[in-house]
């Protein structure tokens, strides 16, 4: 097989015009946008160009200049979310977001934590982290596949208890690539006076997002994956009746009376509570949370809706190709995904299909299982082309054997 992906792509393909602008390596087929996105060549500009302004005086940038970066780049943001800025600071990845909640929740022995089957490991350690330090304990709902969407709500409601403190779920799922319904959910937790925390990591920039209106207590999302924007760039939404809660994960210059307000340490505090905690951990990098605005730019510039639209019709018509090669049930409807879903695969040892779809036909791609149902978890962004979906489809059916029909 001609391993060659790039030169096997149409020219006139959408898709191969729009990776022009990233510099991913042409001899692959990058079908794993999921895990850590890709960013393209003018965001990469703008991320490495605010790192060579702070070295010019780090002093200067970081100690008088970076509370009013932070402060626009966050406005940006915020409009981009469907959110207000003060109630919005950057972390560095969604993991983080979901751990500074958990880590300032005041929990006891017996308190509950309800999630489901379908959340990403991470976070699962998270929590299984916090319970077993403070005796609370953490319950996963079953959400079966295929999945049904009008049953979601009613299934995690009914793990509930009087002992329920918190229901943690994901808007789009990481195994599974599945997207929750979380607005009903919010609104009945509140209705009820449990906290919601969302985790959002695979939403900003791969579906239309409000924050404010979704009603989450707390959410947290990554702009480095489907918004393109460099790495360790995300943040947390917290509601501001919730915003005396958090606590950071490492204690700074915010909890200081001494300098709260003064001026000259606006870049160590903040102005809000939410600032004054989570702004200012120590000295780090801030080019990524600075480049996010230019993100969010290059994807209105190339008319991101109609990207996103092309990537989801893409994916169904991959899922419906393989599915008639296999024959095996799908996990969702096509409305239960975006740009990210799961394609069942006949059963074998995952590392060992992973590992042969990337040696032998140079295609990225994860392989995940829920329930003993393996998958392959395709993602495709908008520099994805059809030739890169055939030739996934070419890969399978050698791999497993199947009648490819055309």
């Amino acid at each position: 097989m001609d391993n060659r992906g790039a030169e096997i792509q149409p020219e006139d393909d959408p898709g191969r015009r729009l990776r022009d602008e990233f510099l991913l390596d042409p001899s692959i087929v990058f079908l794993n946008h999921g895990s850590f996105g890709a960013c393209p060549k003018d965001v990469l500009d703008a991320y490495q160009g605010w790192q060579r302004e702070m070295e010019k005086n780090p002093v200067e940038f970081l100690g008088r200049r970076s509370a009013a970066l932070l402060s626009s780049a966050r406005e940006s943001l915020a409009e981009y979310l469907g959110a207000r800025a003060e109630d919005l600071v950057f972390v560095s990845n969604a993991t983080t977001g979901v751990n500074t909640v958990a880590r300032s929740l005041s929990l006891a022995e017996g308190d509950e934590i309800l999630t489901t089957d379908h959340e990403y490991g991470a976070c699962d350690n998270t929590w299984e982290f916090v319970c077993e330090r403070t005796g609370a304990r953490l319950v996963r709902v079953e959400i079966p596949l295929p999945f049904a969407r009008e049953d979601f709500v009613e299934r995690v409601l009914s793990g509930v208890t009087p002992r329920t403190r918190l229901l943690f779920l994901s808007h789009v799922t990481s195994t599974t690539a599945l997207i929750f319904p979380i607005a009903e959910v919010c609104k009945q937790a509140r209705d009820r006076g449990i906290l919601t925390l969302i985790d959002g990591a695979h939403v900003p920039g791969q579906l239309p997002l409000d924050v404010e209106s979704l009603g989450a207590d707390f959410y947290t999302g990554n702009c480095h994956k489907w918004l393109c924007a460099p790495k360790g760039a995300a943040f947390l939404h917290v509601r501001p009746e919730r915003q005396k809660l958090i606590d950071a994960t490492v204690i700074s210059w915010g909890y200081s009376s001494a300098v709260t307000g003064h001026a000259g340490f606006e870049a160590y505090t903040g102005k809000s509570l939410l600032e004054r905690r989570l702004q200012w951990q120590g000295t780090r990098d801030i080019a990524a949370f600075l480049a996010v605005p230019k993100a969010i730019e290059f994807q209105r510039a190339h008319g991101w809706d109609h990207v996103r639209e092309r990537c989801h019709g893409l994916i169904v018509e991959t899922r419906s190709r393989l599915q008639e090669m296999t024959g095996l049930n799908e996990a969702s409807r096509e409305d239960d995904f975006a740009q990210m879903a799961v394609l069942p695969v006949p059963s074998m040892k995952a590392e060992e299909l992973k590992e042969t779809l990337f040696a032998r036909f140079r295609i990225e791609i994860p392989v995940t299982s829920h329930k003993n149902q393996l998958f392959v978890r395709l993602s495709i962004q908008g520099y994805n082309t059809r030739a890169d979906a055939g030739r996934l489809l070419e890969a399978l059916g050698e791999i497993f054997h199947l009648d490819r029909r055309e």
